[in-house]
């Protein structure tokens, strides 16, 4: 069965659909970084770990895996000290754990994740059960083919399963997605996906200020300012969790990403460090 994908930038050189069957072009990729910023998930951080831990990558490429425990106040920290310990057969190459001193965000833990990254392209993978690491060679294969900077995921995309929930949340999404098109060129249909995998040297070299849940939206305007950047979309499916499930992004932050948008698309455009400076904001 052949796979299909879209491109989400409206470039001629790469607007014509490819296949997982192409084999033409060389793997860019040997290791991929999979970072995990965790805030009080001593709940499902061992699943998540087991299921990265079972998904075999395409092409024999390695995996990284980078928690980044954002002070939690449970026992997070345990549990992962137990699992890497007691776990001796794992298929994961690389294993590095850094824990925060203060609780400083989301989009912070991701910062710190992507400084750690050492393969040559690397994702977020959320600590809770929203989405798949079985899906991992999904993502990949426009990468593996040569055709993609970043991939996309979307909950919004093809036939794959969509636990319901929300309305309104839906509508949020969809709004925040046109608002980051329009301003950014693109033609995204999920921009809040928490599944985003990105080239390792542009991602490090891109100045990332937005410490908490406004990191997608500042991530994705200044991703569409990198000049001839390929990203690409593919369909994922989605288990996501309610508030009382533990989910932590609320309205709030749904006014703070219409924020980041506009901020960062028509007022704040740096998107490349300078000399000297850090690749970080701390």
């Amino acid at each position: 069965m052949e796979t299909l994908f879209r491109p989400a930038v409206n470039d001629p050189a790469n607007s014509q659909l490819i296949t997982e069957t192409d084999t033409s072009v060389a793997s860019p990729i040997k290791k991929l970084s999979i970072i995990i910023p965790a805030y009080n998930e001593e709940k499902y951080i061992t699943l998540i770990l087991d299921r990265i831990n079972a998904v075999k990558l395409i092409r024999n490429i390695e995996k990284e895996v980078i928690i980044v425990n954002d002070c939690s106040t449970d026992n997070t920290e345990a549990v992962i000290q137990n699992y890497i310990g007691s776990n001796a057969n794992l298929t994961i190459n690389y294993f590095k754990y850094i824990k925060h001193d203060i609780n400083q965000g989301k989009g912070a833990a991701i910062h710190t994740g992507i400084a750690q990254a050492t393969g040559e392209y690397l994702l977020v993978q959320d600590a809770d059960l929203e989405y798949d690491p079985g899906e991992y060679n999904t993502l990949l294969k426009p990468i593996v083919l040569g055709s993609a900077d970043v991939v996309y995921g979307s909950r919004f995309m093809g036939g794959n399963p969509h636990r319901i929930l929300f309305f309104w949340h839906s509508i949020g999404n969809k709004f925040l997605t046109f608002l980051s098109n329009l301003f950014g060129n693109l033609n995204l249909t999920d921009m809040e996906t928490g599944y985003k995998l990105f080239r390792t040297d542009i991602i490090q070299r891109i100045y990332l200020h937005e410490k908490r849940f406004g990191f997608e939206p500042e991530v994705t305007a200044k991703i569409s300012m990198v000049p001839g950047i390929r990203i690409y979309e593919v369909g994922i499916s989605y288990y996501g969790r309610t508030f009382s499930e533990g989910k932590k992004i609320g309205w709030k932050d749904g006014f703070r990403a219409i924020y980041c948008i506009m901020k960062y698309s028509l007022f704040n455009n740096k998107v490349f460090v300078g000399k000297g400076e850090k690749v970080l904001s701390t």
